[in-house]
């Protein structure tokens, strides 16, 4: 199982993956996780050489804003899109206050060409707190496992 968690920078996508790798961890039920931040070329082209290469259960965390980065891991089997939606005002918000933030042209640019994705899942972090949001995706991710 594969799920892509995806949504502009300062979505809260990072967030929900540490929660979510956590509680399924002490579940007795872990993941690996890959943050698009740990690649500094070619992001979505390596993470998908690891994931295809190695298989097994796991957590990607990256804004996958084009629908052909999302396209390409949907090609794999058993893959899942969790979109992790939030206002631009949100967004700019939780990127100047985190550290190691992205310029604010950055945030622009991606929220305006992020391409809505055909999600499994959509949890939006405006309406959710992140206990909720985090529930949410556990229980998918289950379900998926299954």
């Amino acid at each position: 199982m594969i799920a892509l968690i995806c949504g502009p920078p300062g979505a809260g996508k990072t967030t929900i993956v540490a929660g979510v790798a956590e509680r399924l961890d002490a579940r007795g039920s872990p993941l690996r996780v890959l943050h698009s931040d740990g690649f500094s070329a070619n992001t979505y082209g390596q993470m998908y050489e690891r994931v295809a290469g190695e298989g097994g259960d796991w957590l990607l965390d990256g804004t996958f804003y084009e629908r052909g980065f999302r396209e390409r891991f949907r090609a794999l089997d058993d893959v899942y899109v969790v979109h992790v939606a939030a206002s631009l005002e949100t967004c700019l918000r939780r990127n100047r206050a985190r550290e190691g933030s992205i310029d604010e042209t950055g945030v622009y640019a991606i929220y305006r060409e992020f391409e809505r994705p055909r999600a499994d899942l959509t949890v939006d972090t405006d309406e959710l707190p992140v206990e909720e949001a985090v529930t949410r995706v556990v229980r998918a991710v289950e379900r998926w496992r299954d």
